[in-house]
């Protein structure tokens, strides 16, 4: 069974929701037979590259809420990432462009090294110090190579702006295709879809659902086809 993660680096939410799909995912009796595919979304794709602004004045702006209600839901937004495991400063963080992030994720699946990527990234803007937005690609590359990446190979992606870009825009047109105005947005087998960081319970059921309703296969047979088996292969006599 696959199970696509619609998401975005700068998205609290989806650094949550990702916690809690992996606690569920973790109790799923066939866990060792989905495939976790991430994909891209970007919250805000007009910000150009070079435009960065701190999180807080980014919300004030964006969602026309006064500096402390932007304060007090990043307070919130702390305490929810603190009850999965996860660090986050509620204070001094910056928000910019993820297209490139996006980017190297594509290049990061090529690797097999998606999955460690995306929660180094995670990690970086939600619980570390320093700028994910105002290092360089440098910053970015010396992230790729703790998640397993070359370095050579990850810098080469940053410095050409059309490597993976096409995959990151195909990704963007199917969420709008499938209705995905928001994330995180979880499609399981193309069958079943989960919005928002729901509770690890609401992750649970869905993958026991999706897992109990896949189709099994319908076989069109032909009894005179010759095929290859586990004893060998049936050889026509003259």
């Amino acid at each position: 069974m696959r199970v696509e993660i619609w998401s975005d680096i700068a998205c609290p939410w989806c650094y949550v929701g990702k916690a809690r799909f992996e606690k569920a995912l973790e109790a799923f009796p066939h866990r060792d037979q989905v495939e976790v595919v991430h994909r891209s979304f970007e919250l805000d794709p007009g910000r150009a590259k070079g435009d960065v602004q701190p999180v807080l004045a980014m919300l004030t702006k964006k969602y026309g809420m006064s500096e402390a209600q932007a304060q007090a839901g990043e307070e919130n937004l702390g305490a929810q990432a603190a009850a999965e495991g996860l660090d986050y400063r509620t204070r001094d963080r910056d928000h910019g462009n993820t297209f490139d992030l996006h980017r190297l994720l594509h290049f990061a699946k090529e690797q097999g090294r998606q999955d460690e990527l995306i929660q180094i990234l995670y990690r970086a803007n939600f619980a570390e110090e320093r700028s994910l937005f105002t290092e360089g690609d440098e910053r970015l590359v010396a992230l790729a190579v703790e998640a397993g990446l070359d370095a050579d190979a990850a810098r080469a992606v940053l410095a050409d702006p059309a490597a993976y870009a096409d995959e990151v825009r195909a990704d963007e047109r199917e969420a709008a295709e499938l209705g995905a105005n928001g994330v995180p947005f979880f499609v399981l087998d193309r069958a079943y879809g989960v919005s928002g960081a729901q509770p690890a319970e609401v992750f649970a059921q869905a993958l026991t659902r999706a897992w109990g309703d896949r189709s099994p296969l319908k076989l069109i047979d032909d009894d005179g086809a010759q095929a290859c088996g586990p004893d060998g292969c049936e050889v026509p006599q003259r």
